[in-house]
């Protein structure tokens, strides 16, 4: 049996989705098989979406036409705004999901898509024409042939879940089984391998949870969406809890510190940094008294809590052990262990800036096997690949978001270019240009991408018209209309300030504190817009200045970016060149010069260098 499309994506998770998504929005017949059709869009680990910089990836998601914004609206039973205390350009949007919800909410979503095509099966070989990714061949013996293979297999390749030193166990997560076949044909292709694990903490039954010893934590009382496109009502919003890990369980760990996989030598993979397990804490922070743990619920329809901040790779008799030595739980039910996997990555230097691989044309990576850990960064990849890998079999150019464009591109230039040595998450701090690349102003930085790739519905692009007329209207209203010292008095007192004569709104507005919709209404000025309309337009007048210096940045970086550099230079003949920056380029042939000014090792003096070792060849070829 043999069936023809335009792009089979492998892998039902975060980026699968995603990219399944693009490529049906851009017209192509997609196939999305994966291993069990059940577990599309599971939220594998923390039931939660959003946080710093993650949260700004999904509106990202969202403003060029992907699911995972509305999926988390359809799902959301808790919400926080992270980063209040800071300005409202890092402020950072987190939803706390109900884990079936979400599930069914993508798998709904999906099936809305008459390009996509769904199909449960075990990819076990890819087909190649030549060069070029060709197709699949499932386990079961079926061949799907396609244009271009995007390749989204999660923690899958090769899994191996860890409980203790003695026990491991062949899973791409638990109750699933690992992709083996595919990740050894993927290796016989002559693709670069690696390790890298990653863990998740026990879940307890809330029934046994002592609520008098546990801190409440409600979410902001704020009716916010992800997605920009649609309004759906929020299921009922419930609380999370907060406890502490304290000297009690840190002994426990330290006592049965070599039963951990991780400490006892089971596992070689290196974990993630910024998501450490339990053990990885108590060993690496000694110093620290306690650690905050967060008691967080599986769902509406379920007792089940997900015990936030105890990752562990320890036995399951330590793990019950450590739970009842943390307060409220001393009498907790383990639902489930927590254990920790190792899985196949493949280091993303090997991949071009559109995530396609190298060696073999129309194969795309996306998603956690490229490297990086969590659901945000894996739908963003998925959103790249989509994309590109249909603008790749019509022969048109691939589209490369900058790193002034979205945090999505921040991510994809850091994993092509600088390649990782632990599980990549994202944070704000790895943006030069974190003004301009905001949760609040995704839908003005990308919307117009999606419009001209035709990613977007006459719905939706008008939606998104009218956001941005109503943000340029305020922005205009507000630089042309004057505040008099009486209007404003009301408003700038309750930011303990004062104005002295007659200023522009413009002006004022940048105080700290004060609200654009306030002032303008306080003007005798109807404002009708949306409260997010407000804030955004409220934002870009409050950094005004600093936006302009980040503008005239990006704008110099576009200029390097517009120095090409072709394909098959011959780095390691260029003399003028360091030992080291020759040969990191010619690993990663970069695409520019920009591109090569990011890359470890290459200096300033190797980019000038670069510069005239280029024009000498081009001229040498001509």
């Amino acid at each position: 049996m043999s069936v023809n499309y335009d792009v089979i994506v492998v892998g039902g998770g975060h980026a699968g989705t995603e990219a399944s998504v693009m490529a049906a929005r851009m017209g192509a017949e997609v196939l999305l098989l994966t291993s069990n059709l059940d577990t599309i869009g599971q939220l594998s680990c923390n039931p939660a979406i959003g946080g710093i910089a993650k949260g700004t990836v999904v509106r990202e998601i969202d403003a060029l036409g992907g699911i995972m914004g509305r999926a988390t609206d359809r799902a959301t039973i808790q919400f926080r705004m992270l980063n209040r205390s800071k300005g409202p350009a890092v402020w950072a949007p987190r939803a706390q999901c109900d884990r079936t919800l979400y599930r069914r909410a993508v798998r709904s979503l999906l099936e809305g898509f008459p390009g996509i095509e769904l199909s449960q099966g075990m990819v076990a070989r890819l087909l190649l024409d030549g060069t070029h990714a060709a197709g699949v061949v499932a386990a079961d013996g079926r061949t799907f042939h396609a244009r271009a293979v995007i390749l989204t297999a999660g923690t899958f390749l090769r899994g191996r879940i860890h409980l203790g030193t003695d026990t491991q166990i062949p899973a791409g997560r638990a109750g699933d089984q690992p992709a083996i076949d595919i990740a050894q044909h993927s290796e016989e292709l002559g693709l670069t391998v690696s390790r890298f694990k990653t863990g998740t903490p026990p879940r307890v039954d809330g029934r046994s949870v002592d609520w008098s010893k546990v801190e409440r934590q409600d979410g902001d009382d704020v009716d916010y969406r992800f997605s920009s496109y649609e309004r759906i009502d929020r299921p009922r919003q419930v609380p999370c809890w907060i406890t502490w890990a304290g000297e009690e369980v840190k002994q426990i760990i330290r006592a049965h510190l070599q039963e951990s996989a991780l400490y006892g030598g089971a596992i070689s993979g290196r974990g993630p940094r910024y998501c450490p397990s339990v053990e990885d804490k108590v060993v690496k922070f000694p110093e620290a008294k306690r650690h905050q743990v967060f008691l967080e619920p599986e769902g509406l329809d379920t007792h089940e809590l997900y015990v936030n901040g105890l990752s562990t790779s320890l036995p399951v008799s330590v793990q019950l052990e450590f739970l009842h030595a943390v307060p409220g739980l001393e009498r907790a039910t383990m639902t489930r262990p927590g254990y920790a996997i190792e899985y196949d990555y493949y280091p993303p230097t090997q991949l071009t800036p559109w995530l396609e691989t190298k060696p073999i044309e129309h194969l795309f990576f996306a998603g956690q096997i490229n490297g990086t850990t969590g659901y945000e960064e894996a739908a963003g990849q998925g959103v790249v690949a989509g994309i590109n890998a249909v603008r790749r079999i019509r022969g048109a150019e691939p589209v490369v978001l900058g790193r002034d464009d979205a945090y999505i591109g921040v991510l994809v230039d850091d994993l092509v270019t600088r390649g990782v040595d632990e599980p990549y998450r994202l944070f704000t701090s790895r943006s030069e240009f974190r003004l301009l690349l905001r949760q609040d102003n995704a839908l003005r930085r990308l919307a117009p991408l999606a419009e001209r790739l035709e990613l977007l519905t006459a719905a939706e692009r008008h939606v998104a018209a009218r956001r941005l007329e109503e943000e340029e209207e305020l922005l205009r209203v507000a630089r042309a209309t004057t505040i008099t010292p009486g209007a404003a008095a009301p408003v700038l007192a309750s930011a303990g300030s004062t104005l002295a004569e007659p200023e522009r709104i413009a002006s004022v507005a940048r105080r700290p504190g004060v609200s654009l919709r306030a002032l303008l209404e306080a003007a005798g000025i109807a404002v009708s817009a949306d409260d997010a309309a407000v804030m955004s337009a409220g934002i870009e007048l409050k950094y005004d200045g600093y936006l302009v210096r980040e503008r005239e940045a990006a704008a110099r970086l576009a200029e390097l970016a517009s120095f090409v550099l072709p394909g098959d230079l011959p780095y390691l003949d260029f003399k003028s060149l360091a030992t080291e920056a020759r040969q990191k380029l010619d690993r990663i042939r970069p695409s520019s010069l920009a591109q090569a000014a990011r890359i470890p090792g290459v200096s300033p003096s190797d980019l000038h260098n670069l510069i005239v070792e280029t024009a000498r060849w081009r001229r040498q070829v001509a």
